[in-house]
């Protein structure tokens, strides 16, 4: 990806070593993640980069839209660097709940955001990376988007706004990709809500041109074609039955008792994931479907995530699948029948540090 240096310097992250490349061309603003080497996984300084430059792109009358874009050729984002996250929970410090703070504002500010937010969704897009793309107010995806919520295969439970993105996803959809973690790409995404439009990925440079000089709904009007068909449509049956029990225990039952292939499978995989993280998963995308802002999702999602970051899950599952890469995590507790109601109200509990408060 060819990038230019910013013509507006005020717009430009204070930071060198932020891996944010700023530059206006036209009317647009394009915001560039460049970690490719991590596949553009955000950090704390990345984070203050983006808002640093909507904050100043928001009061430029000469800039209309802003675009985010990923360096290299894998995605835009991976998501939170979590090796950092795994370090910083294992010495108990609190740089990453610092993070985590900054990171949800600026989620919900893109939500908000008074122009138009054009993310390109090429390739990865994990976690983190969602959350700073599919709260925007224009969503592309490419035949190349391989979208998900991967957390509870780390200990983790969704965050940066993901549980009100899944928790409005129709039917039970929402419930299978945030438990399960499950990749999905462009016809699924549109399907979900997760995004708005599919460009084909040799087109996203013509596009990107085209927003330098257009309204952001007559470029996408140009370049906007029918993504290839998806899976979640042809699964919803199942999906819908047996997502809608009360428990997880009882959902891995449904899909083992189902006679579908597809569930029988998908219970493995649930049974892989960590045991905590899955009844925390169910428990807070449950209480976003009843709230009535993704402020208020938020800050609900930091209760979770500070839970989670002085837990056994969180560092184990990074130790397994990033760290040494054994991919054989050893939960605690090991069974769905071993987490108590107690374990999964303290990801409902404000943490020692005190809420968010994005809610007001």
């Amino acid at each position: 990806m060819t990038t230019v240096p910013a013509e507006n310097p005020a717009a430009a992250p204070a930071d060198r070593d932020a891996h944010v490349l700023c530059r206006t061309e036209g009317r647009a603003g394009f915001l560039t993640l460049d970690r490719p080497r991590a596949i553009n996984a955000l950090t704390h300084p990345m984070v203050r980069a983006l808002d640093a430059a909507l904050t100043a792109w928001e009061h430029d009358p000469a800039i209309t839209t802003v675009v985010l874009r990923g360096a290299g050729e894998r995605g835009l984002c991976a998501g939170g660097d979590i090796r950092a996250i795994h370090d910083d929970a294992r010495a108990g410090g609190t740089a990453t709940a610092a993070f985590w703070a900054d990171e949800y504002r600026l989620n919900a500010r893109i939500a908000r955001y008074p122009k138009p937010y054009v993310a390109l969704m090429d390739g990865i897009v994990m976690g983190g990376g969602v959350g700073v793309s599919a709260h925007g107010s224009v969503r592309v995806v490419t035949e190349h988007s391989r979208i998900a919520m991967p957390e509870t295969g780390i200990g983790f439970v969704p965050d940066v706004g993901g549980t009100w993105l899944l928790g409005r996803a129709p039917g039970e959809l929402g419930t299978h990709l945030a438990l399960t973690g499950a990749q999905i790409g462009a016809a699924d995404a549109l399907l979900t809500g997760l995004a708005d439009h599919h460009v084909p990925a040799a087109a996203l440079d013509a596009l990107a041109a085209d927003l330098t000089r257009l309204p952001a709904d007559e470029a996408l009007a140009r370049h906007a074609t029918a993504p290839a068909p998806g899976v979640l449509a042809e699964q919803r049956a199942w999906i819908d039955a047996c997502y809608a029990a009360p428990t997880v225990e009882e959902i891995v039952d449904r899909l083992l008792d189902s006679g579908v292939p597809a569930a029988k499978e998908t219970a493995g995989t649930l049974l892989a994931k960590s045991p905590t993280a899955l009844k925390a998963t169910l428990a807070v995308l449950r209480a976003a479907r009843a709230l009535d802002s993704l402020e208020a999702v938020l800050d609900l999602e930091y209760r979770a995530s500070c839970a989670a970051l002085t837990s056994h899950d969180l560092v184990e599952g990074i130790r397994a699948q990033v760290v040494d890469k054994d991919r054989d995590p050893h939960w605690k507790p090991a069974a769905l029948a071993d987490v108590t109601d107690a374990d999964v109200a303290r990801y409902l509990t404000p943490p020692p540090g005190g809420d968010l408060g994005l809610a007001g």
